[in-house]
């Protein structure tokens, strides 16, 4: 009732309008015919050659009103009948959803509806246009208007769909999986290519548009033959921005990085949060964002710490005497990993790595299904070993040694 109860409204706005412009219409229309008093207009006027019957003020004036009238109420019938037609398709779209289909997903529908609601009428208006009988002038202007209308709705009416299938591919991809690695795989390949595929509809729209005046089209053709030398002036100028959207489809394609991807960059540790054609944001740990020129990703070397899988595995040092009972501390490792949920349970170790000169360097080798996840485990098992230590084997803390006895 609400999509009925507002094509309503509309067609209510737009009679409104057509009843303002037909009065404009038709005032000249009572100039050219001439006065009311019944003299005929001068030979040569808009009515020349007209019988003489015809050359009567009031008649030509009744007769003009009557054609603009009739117009009017043809582009009237055609909005009504579009909205109609609108309210049709979006019903039954609305009664297939439950069917499953891509086009009538409600994330597609809610992307459809603004732009089917201008096209579909405009789409009638242009079908009746050509029995329009307003002057030759307002004709042609109407046209024109009919032609540039329709190319920025139908352009409208394909980015919204295309952000549409965006919608509705990535969310059967969930972000917040475990294992989300073919989720962050789609994910950035989408988004690039729907960025470059929504600059691509904008500047072919903005180029028909353009081709639809006359004189901007002869200047078109003037310049073609220095086309060749306006290329290579405007290839050098724009060199670094052409560089960066090859680079983001060479991203898109080839992937060192993805949306979610943990990395370090400028010695920042962050997660890539958005891709675009000409620039990366990173999410540094404490929110704060690192814009990056997106070739930096192609000509600078970085870590990606979730290149190939989500999962990680970290490591924690801990320093202790010679006297420290390693299995016992190794014991009490796998304790303290089975009891945090942080822990995949994928791979767990300790081994003596060093032997310094006062102590021996313990590296626990632990694993999680994410940085946030692995950052948090490393710090909670570093925490509870120590613990450990000092409750249990105080004098297996790092000690220092002194022989007093000369």
């Amino acid at each position: 009732m609400s999509r009925l109860r507002y094509a309503g409204m509309s067609a209510l706005w737009i009679t409104a309008v057509a009843i303002f412009f037909g009065a404009i219409c038709v005032c000249p229309s009572v100039s050219a015919g001439g006065s009311s008093t019944g003299n005929s207009p001068p030979a040569g006027g808009p009515v020349a050659g007209m019988p003489d019957w015809l050359t009567d003020g009031n008649i030509l004036f009744t007769l003009l009103l009557g054609a603009t009238l009739f117009s009017y109420s043809l582009i009237i019938a055609a909005i009504i009948a579009g909205l109609l037609l609108y309210l049709l398709i979006f019903y039954f779209l609305h009664r297939a959803e439950k069917y499953g289909w891509i086009f009538s997903d409600r994330r597609m529908v809610d992307r459809l509806v603004a732009p089917a609601r201008v096209m579909l009428p405009l789409l009638c208006v242009i079908i009746i246009s050509p029995y329009l009988m307003f002057q030759v002038k307002i004709n042609e202007f109407l046209q024109h208007l009919f032609e540039i209308s329709l190319i920025a709705s139908c352009t409208w009416l394909l980015m919204s769909l295309v952000l549409g299938l965006q919608d509705v591919i990535l969310s059967r991809y969930d972000l917040m999986v475990h294992d989300n690695l073919k989720a962050r795989v789609v994910h950035t390949q989408v988004n690039v290519l729907v960025k470059i595929v929504l600059v691509v509809f904008l500047i072919l729209a903005f180029a028909l548009a353009l081709t639809t005046f006359e004189q901007i089209r002869r200047i078109g053709i003037s310049i073609l033959a220095s086309a060749g030398i306006i290329g290579v002036i405007a290839g050098i100028g724009a060199q670094r921005s052409i560089a960066h959207i090859f680079a983001g489809i060479q991203i898109a394609l080839s992937q060192p990085i993805r949306i979610d991807d943990v990395v370090i960059v400028e010695g920042e540790w962050g997660i890539i949060e958005e891709i675009t054609l000409t620039y990366v944001v990173v999410r540094i740990w404490d929110l704060r964002h690192l814009v990056v020129p997106i070739t930096y990703f192609l000509e600078k070397p970085f870590q990606n710490w979730t290149r190939a899988t989500a999962q990680l595995l970290g490591t924690v040092l801990i320093y202790a005497d010679y006297t420290v009972p390693v299995e016992e501390l190794r014991a009490e490792l796998k304790h303290i990993l089975d009891k945090t949920p942080k822990w995949n349970g994928q791979a767990w170790a300790l081994h003596v790595t060093d032997a310094k000169e006062r102590s021996l360097e313990l590296r626990a080798l632990v694993s999680a299904d994410n940085a946030g996840n692995l950052w948090e485990l490393r710090c909670h098992v570093r925490e509870k070993l120590v613990e450990f230590m000092t409750k249990k084997h105080p004098k297996s803390l790092p000690r220092f040694r002194a022989d007093l006895g000369s």
